[in-house]
């Protein structure tokens, strides 16, 4: 049997119930405690209020809350909500989960640190619809507040780029992707089939590539000042060994 869908696939409860094994193993929650502890070094924010900005399962907004963070987590999805949810009641701490969309979310000065990670930005065909996120996250912090934004940087991509791409997780099925590059390397499409026992389910999403210095200058665009590039949120620079494309601005005081 085969089914496919293609529309709003940031949306799509089927896209990350199939996706989820392969993009949240359990190490991954593990690695969203020690890249907390490392945006906290980084930013040098220790308290205050937190906008973790589609955030997904909550791998960042627990370890937050554990560290006494006072923490919103926002996502469009109300599967992934869920699960973040019961990820909390076990870690047994409170965090405020909003079901928003980021073009929409905006509470004027109200966060001392705001966080976009896992290459959750760029999702909008419309670029303005992005250079809207920015704007609304510059509007939730406060003055002197800090923004972590995190993707895979254009760089980056095209040192390891595979135009095909396997994975398999017993018990999970495997992921095939396949990968186009699109508009002069401005975007990504990919096609993602899912194989599990005797199904197989066809998704297709795209979003916006950002190197080092496009990144810079829409934050800065978006009123940001102080605009850092860095190749992981350990601090390490952005060059030819870099894994992320890590982004921090301030809003100005």
């Amino acid at each position: 049997m085969r089914e496919q869908t293609m529309r709003d696939w940031f949306d799509d409860d089927a896209f990350w119930a199939a996706a989820y094994p392969f993009m949240f193993p359990e190490n991954r929650f593990e690695a969203g405690r020690t890249q907390v502890e490392q945006i906290v070094q980084l930013t040098g924010c220790t308290s205050g209020g937190v906008l973790d900005l589609a955030c997904g399962p909550g791998r960042h907004s627990v370890p937050l809350a554990e560290q006494g963070f006072a923490v919103t987590a926002v996502d469009r999805n109300a599967w992934l909500l869920e699960r973040a949810r019961a990820h909390a009641a076990a870690a047994g701490v409170t965090v405020e989960w909003v079901q928003s969309d980021m073009r929409q979310f905006v509470r004027p000065e109200s966060y001392d640190l705001a966080l976009n990670l896992f290459t959750s930005f760029g999702y909008f065909d419309d670029p303005r619809e992005n250079e809207l996120v920015l704007d609304n996250v510059r509007t939730s912090l406060r003055p002197g507040g800090c923004f972590v934004l995190d993707v895979i940087g254009k760089e980056i991509l095209a040192r390891n780029f595979q135009p095909t791409h396997s994975d398999e997780i017993p018990g999970a099925g495997i992921v095939v992707q396949r990968r186009r590059i699109l508009d002069d390397w401005s975007r990504i499409e990919v096609d993602w089939l899912h194989l599990h026992q005797d199904r197989v389910r066809a998704f297709q999403f795209r979003h916006w590539l950002y190197s080092g210095q496009e990144l810079k200058t829409m934050l800065a665009a978006a009123g940001f000042a102080d605009v850092r590039t860095y190749g992981g949120v350990d601090g390490a620079s952005y060059g030819p060994e870099a894994r992320r494309l890590i982004a921090v601005g301030r809003k100005a005081n």
